[in-house]
């Protein structure tokens, strides 16, 4: 059985790597796109209008006659880079709120629990679209109406986490050692959920990704002309039929990013987890 679990923690090992590498060439490309361009993503040539792919231009034209590579590789900053801020945002927020409810409890604990059943009562999107009507659209609104809805799922995971650990003996012996509440949560308690916060916020970046580019699409999100790649579908959803290669240019550029982001962190979780790994 030796020779078997050291095959299959290699082959986690192996997986893993192929991922990381590809998830990190995706932010290079998002980082980076800008100069990557081969033409001004927001120059509007009439005499190029809705090309189909060719040599000059691999995926086209849009309406305006502004190439599509050059949008979404523009757009892949926005698109992506708004995601991992949504998902660093709520994980932290989440995981404060956690440590504090499950390590003090009472009626502060109580009053979150029920704001969080609140939250996870509705559809997160449809709330989501709720809250960003109200504050007028706009990525940044986005972001924060998504934020507001999407926070739950951190907090009741470390609360859960927090409940168990703070009866173990190493914590009671940090006690009667005299630490303090805030050194017992940032030194001891904190470091014991690291693991299902970064696995969470790893599976969790596709899915925000995805919604983003929902309420572009809906208009609730990026405003054209922004570079979007969800903006950027809802701009041309109408020429589907005759010009595809609008629509589908943006709708790749998302499957690919949240399939290779989903790959990454169905790798991490597995290469993290103890049993998957003895399996």
């Amino acid at each position: 059985m030796l020779p078997e679990a050291l095959s299959s923690c290699k082959a986690l090992k192996r997986r893993l790597v192929l991922f990381s590498l590809c998830a990190a060439a995706l932010l290079c490309v998002a980082a980076f796109g800008a100069h990557l361009c081969p033409y001004d993503p927001y120059a509007q040539q009439y005499d190029a209008v809705l090309q189909a792919p060719s040599w000059d231009h691999w995926l086209g034209t849009d309406r305006y006659g502004r190439d599509m590579l050059s949008r979404i590789l523009a757009g892949a900053q926005l698109s992506i880079f708004s995601a991992l801020a949504l998902v660093a945002m709520i994980a932290f927020i989440g995981t404060g709120i956690g440590l504090l409810c499950g390590y003090y409890g009472g009626k502060a604990d109580a009053l979150c629990m029920r704001l969080a059943d609140v939250c996870l009562a509705f559809p997160s999107l449809i709330f989501a679209m709720a809250i960003a009507a109200v504050l007028n659209g706009g990525i940044h609104n986005a972001v924060v109406a998504l934020g507001a809805v999407s926070w739950p799922k951190y907090a009741r995971l470390v609360r859960s986490r927090t409940l168990a650990l703070k009866e173990q003996k190493f914590i009671l012996a940090a006690q009667m050692a005299g630490s303090l509440p805030r050194q017992i949560l940032i030194r001891h308690i904190l470091p014991n959920c690291l693991g299902t916060i970064v696995v969470t916020a790893a599976l969790d970046i596709g899915t925000m990704m995805m919604e983003l580019a929902a309420l572009s699409f809906l208009g609730l999100g990026a405003k054209p002309p922004a570079a979007e790649w969800g903006s950027m579908m809802s701009t041309g959803r109408s020429m589907l039929q005759t010009y595809p290669w609008v629509v589908l240019s943006p709708g790749a550029a998302i499957f690919l990013s949240v399939a290779i982001l989903n790959l990454w962190g169905d790798a991490l979780r597995d290469y993290i987890d103890p049993k998957e790994r003895g399996r």
